[in-house]
C-alpha cells in the first residue's frame, strides 16, 4: 500500500473501473459516483469500464452505465467476452466456427473479431466458448461439451462462480456453470476475464493507456486482476468487500490505495509510516500489540491496520483492533 501526495486522477491516465459495485449495484446507482467521476474527467483522467460480463454487448453496457448518470459510449467498454474473441482470434484462422454457450454479447464480440458463432456441435467447431446469459439451456451446455470432447478448444469468459442476486443470496455464476463441460470431457477451459490477463490485456490495447490505475470492489477479481497485470489499484467499500476481508488479504489480493467511494480518485492519499513499532496514517496510530489512538478519516486508521496485520502476519489483532475504533 502507497500513499500519493496528488489526487490520483492527476497521475494516472485512464482509470478502469468495474462496474457492479463500484458505479451501480443492480441497476441503482452508487451514491456520489456520477459526481466523482465527472471530477476526475474534467481533470483529464479518461474512463473505461471492464467487466466480467458477457452476456451484455459494449452498447448495452454503456446504455446502463449512462443510465446511472456516467456518460458512456460502447468503446469505453470492455468485456471478458471481447477478450475471449481476440484470443480466440489470435489462434484460429479468420471465419473459424466457434460454438457458443452463452448469450449476445458472446456472438457479437466473435463477429467483431472475424470468427462465425454457431451453436452446435454438428456445425463441428474448432472451439467452444462460454459465458454466462440468462436461461443457459442444459441442451447448449450439452452441445459445448459435445465439441469439447471432440477436440474443441475450451474458452471461458470469467470463472466467476457466483454472480449478485438483489434481494436476496448470490447465484451461480459462469465460473460454476463451466464446472458441467469441464467435469463430463476432463479439459480445463482457458479463462479470459477478470483476474487473468486477457482482459487486463484488451483493457490496455483498446485504451492505450500508459499508466492504468484499476478500480474494483472485489479482491479476488479486481485487485488480484491488477496484481497479475502489474497495475496499480483502488479498492472501494461500495461493493462486497468489507475490512475484515482485507486485513486477511493475502498479497495477491492487495491493492495499492484505498477509499470509501469513487471520491477517492479526488484525493491524495496519506502513507503509512512505520517507525519505533508503531503504524501511522493521517490522525491515527496503530501501536505495539494493535494498541490504536488518534482521531481523523477512518480511513486512515484502517490503512495503518492492513499494513500492522500484512507486515506483522496478525489479521486476527488487527480484526480486533478494528472493533475499537470509534
Amino acid at each position: 500500500m502507497r500513499g500519493s501526495d496528488r489526487p490520483l486522477a492527476e497521475i494516472y491516465d485512464v482509470a478502469v473501473l468495474d462496474l457492479d459495485g463500484v458505479i451501480y449495484i443492480g441497476r441503482d446507482p452508487v451514491p456520489g459516483a456520477a459526481d466523482a467521476l465527472a471530477k476526475a474527467r474534467a481533470g483529464g483522467m479518461r474512463l473505461a469500464f471492464a467487466t466480467n460480463n458477457a452476456s451484455r454487448t459494449p452498447s448495452a453496457t454503456a446504455a446502463l452505465i449512462t443510465e446511472v448518470g456516467v456518460p458512456a459510449a460502447a468503446e469505453d467498454v470492455v468485456t471478458s467476452a471481447q477478450a475471449a474473441a481476440r484470443l480466440l482470434a489470435e489462434r484460429l484462422p479468420a471465419g473459424s466456427k466457434v460454438l457458443v454457450v452463452g448469450g449476445t454479447g458472446l456472438r457479437h464480440a466473435l463477429r467483431a473479431a472475424g470468427l462465425r458463432p454457431v451453436s452446435t456441435a454438428a456445425d463441428r467447431p474448432v472451439a467452444v466458448v462460454q459465458g454466462f446469459t440468462p436461461g443457459l439451456s442444459y441442451d447448449l451446455i450439452a452441445e459445448g461439451g459435445r465439441a469439447v470432447a471432440a477436440g474443441a478448444l475450451f474458452v471461458a469468459s470469467n470463472a466467476d462462480t457466483t454472480i449478485p442476486s438483489p434481494g436476496g443470496p448470490p447465484r451461480p455464476g459462469n465460473g460454476a456453470l463451466v464446472q458441467v463441460i469441464r467435469t463430463a470431457t476432463g479439459v480445463d477451459p482457458i479463462v479470459t476475464g477478470k483476474p487473468e490477463l486477457p482482459l487486463h490485456r484488451e483493457t490496455i490495447l483498446r485504451t492505450g493507456a500508459e499508466r492504468p490505475l484499476i478500480v474494483g470492489d472485489r479482491l479476488d477479481t479486481d485487485i488480484e486482476g491488477a496484481n497479475n497485470g502489474g497495475a496499480d489499484s483502488l479498492l472501494v467499500f461500495t461493493g462486497v468487500t468489507d475490512a475484515r476481508a482485507l486485513l486477511a488479504a493475502p498479497p495477491t489480493h492487495r491493492p495499492t490505495y484505498l477509499a470509501e467511494d469513487l471520491s477517492g480518485l479526488l484525493v491524495p492519499h496519506p502513507e503509512v509510516r512505520h517507525a519505533d513499532g508503531s503504524y501511522r496514517c493521517g490522525g491515527w496510530t496503530i501501536g505495539p500489540d494493535f494498541t490504536v489512538s488518534g482521531s481523523g478519516d477512518r480511513v486512515d486508521a484502517l490503512r495503518a491496520l492492513c499494513v500492522a496485520a500484512w507486515e506483522s502476519g496478525e489479521p486476527a489483532k488487527a480484526e480486533e483492533a478494528l472493533d475499537r475504533l470509534p
